[in-house]
């Protein structure tokens, strides 16, 4: 299969290709970094791209004070 930023892939493909467990791929919706793009039976599809912005966002760090 070829995944491109427009392919819809599921939760557990998604926490593979960022590199982290699929409850931070849950994490992530709850905290409004990443929205699902449609669904498959029960199971929420996300764009690559989206995984990897939410990856950016979670992971930006505040500035220091």
């Amino acid at each position: 299969m070829t995944v491109t930023a427009d392919t819809l892939i599921s939760s557990d493909l998604a926490a593979t290709e960022a590199g982290v467990v699929p409850a931070t791929i849950r994490k992530w919706v709850q905290l409004g970094h990443l929205a699902p793009s449609g669904r498959r039976g029960r199971a929420l599809l996300y764009r690559l791209e989206d995984v990897f912005a939410a990856e950016r966002a979670a992971r930006r760090k505040p500035p220091a004070r």
